[in-house]
């Protein structure tokens, strides 16, 4: 499939951070990547295409019904969809959700998002799947539910724009991912590792996910250093004490195929629930970057293919992925543009206007 065009909406590169004037100069770059939200009401362009033909991959069963979305949309509103015409149902937050990544309880109870609570500073809040008022849980951003539900997953990072840049030159220490068990109340935090985190560069964290054990995480990270960095980390808590390698407890996934494997990227990547990962395969890295490709692939967690998606345009970031709990449907968003896939099936364009996307 080739995804039609559209405007650009996020950067798919971060300049070098070698000292603290090459990190400012990113800093507009580096929050593109992270999107934000207003207080401006919901806008959504619904555009209903026709339904894909089936991909290459070997036959799989029938896929279900379509379950539900739940999304956020540019001007920061986080929205119910109609699966079948994309239109907003129902606004569950008006205002000032930031469009980086939402997560839905597996009974499909409860939306965990973030919310600007500052100039400076986010937090993770909850609110009902019918709406009403929501419920702070913690300073961070980047939340995800545990499928068992006993366990949630956020990052702590710096907002790197200018006036929110930590004083500090080397702040490696202050990109953190926390993980909160539920009924006790208690984190563990997985950091960088002190060479990195002392060298003055990070990784910032992009996107998380669990497997369907919610023994793993996989984590999305972008380039620390000259668009080298992009990667895609599997990390067992029970026994990581950092979200990136080295260390024990972590496995890089690692890009395999072509074109040019050795200068390709992971852009992002999370969990089917066989264990396999749905990722965003980009090609190429450089300094400074000049993507050629966007592969959207099922890949092993060795990084061997499986089944291509879809052929995305190399222009458009192609993020917030997600899979179903059947691991039938798959969404993501090119640009600003929300795709579906249907049993592996080409994906067709649902709807407009959307920062981040799930299912119910």
């Amino acid at each position: 499939m080739t995804i039609p065009a559209a405007p650009v909406r996020r950067s798919g590169a971060l300049r070098s951070v070698r000292g603290m004037a090459a990190l400012l100069a990113a800093l507009p770059l580096l929050a593109a990547c992270h999107g934000g939200g207003g207080n401006a009401q919901p806008v959504v362009t619904v555009t209903k295409t026709a339904p894909g033909t089936p991909g290459t991959s070997p036959s799989s069963p029938a896929a279900p019904a379509m379950p539900g979305i739940v999304a956020v949309t540019t001007a920061g509103a986080l929205v119910r969809l109609d699966p079948a015409t994309g239109s907003v149902t129902q606004t569950l937050v008006p205002g000032g959700v930031i469009g980086d990544e939402i997560s839905v309880s597996s009974d499909g109870s409860t939306v965990y998002f973030a919310q600007q609570s500052g100039a400076c500073d986010r937090s993770v809040e909850k609110v009902s799947i019918n709406g009403g008022t929501a419920t702070p849980i913690a300073a961070g951003t980047l939340p995800a539910i545990s499928p068992d539900g006993t366990q949630l997953a956020f990052a702590q990072e710096p907002l790197l724009t200018q006036a929110c840049i930590p004083s500090q030159g080397k702040f490696g220490s202050d990109f953190k991912v926390v993980i909160l068990t539920l009924a006790a109340g208690t984190q563990k935090v997985l950091s960088l590792p002190p060479q990195i985190a002392r060298s003055g560069l990070f990784a910032p964290i992009t996107h998380l996910s669990w497997n369907a054990g919610s023994s793993q995480l996989a984590v999305s990270t972008s380039p620390a250093q000259d668009n080298e960095g992009w990667g895609v980390y599997l990390v067992t808590p029970a026994t990581a004490q950092y979200y990136a390698p080295p260390g024990a407890g972590i496995a890089s996934v690692p890009v395999t195929g072509t074109p040019d494997a050795q200068r390709s990227y992971l852009r992002e990547g999370v969990y089917l629930p066989d264990g396999n990962l749905f990722v965003s395969r980009a090609c190429c890295g450089g300094v400074p970057v000049h993507n050629t490709s966007r592969l959207m692939w099922e890949v092993a967690p060795d990084g061997s293919l499986v089944h291509q998606v879809a052929i995305g345009y190399p222009n458009l970031d192609h993020v917030s992925l997600a899979a179903d709990s059947t691991g039938q449907w798959l969404l993501y968003l090119a640009g600003s543009d929300l795709y579906v896939s249907k049993g592996g099936a080409t994906p067709s364009k649902l709807a407009s206007g959307l920062v981040a996307a799930t299912w119910i």
